[in-house]
């Protein structure tokens, strides 16, 4: 999985066939992918598969609409 930082989303290439889990709480190290740091919130990740292989612009900030997805919420505030 090649990213790259792009301001508050993170261009990630994903493949088909594959589980992700998207990080809903923010404490996660990376911002992006859960990595099990929720387990003392009431956050949980957000499971979600790809269509195509493809780079994918996913969202740190949380402030999307299309979650996990970056639709430049973080630049509208």
């Amino acid at each position: 999985m090649q990213e790259k930082i792009i301001k508050n989303s993170k261009k990630i290439n994903l493949e088909t066939g594959k589980d992700y889990y998207w990080c809903a709480c923010g404490l996660s190290k990376n911002g992006i992918f859960c990595d099990g740091s929720h387990k003392s919130t009431n956050f949980q990740p957000m499971k979600f598969t790809v269509a195509e292989n493809k780079a994918y612009f996913l969202c740190s900030c949380k402030k999307t609409n299309n979650r996990p997805f970056c639709d430049g919420s973080h630049s509208k505030s």
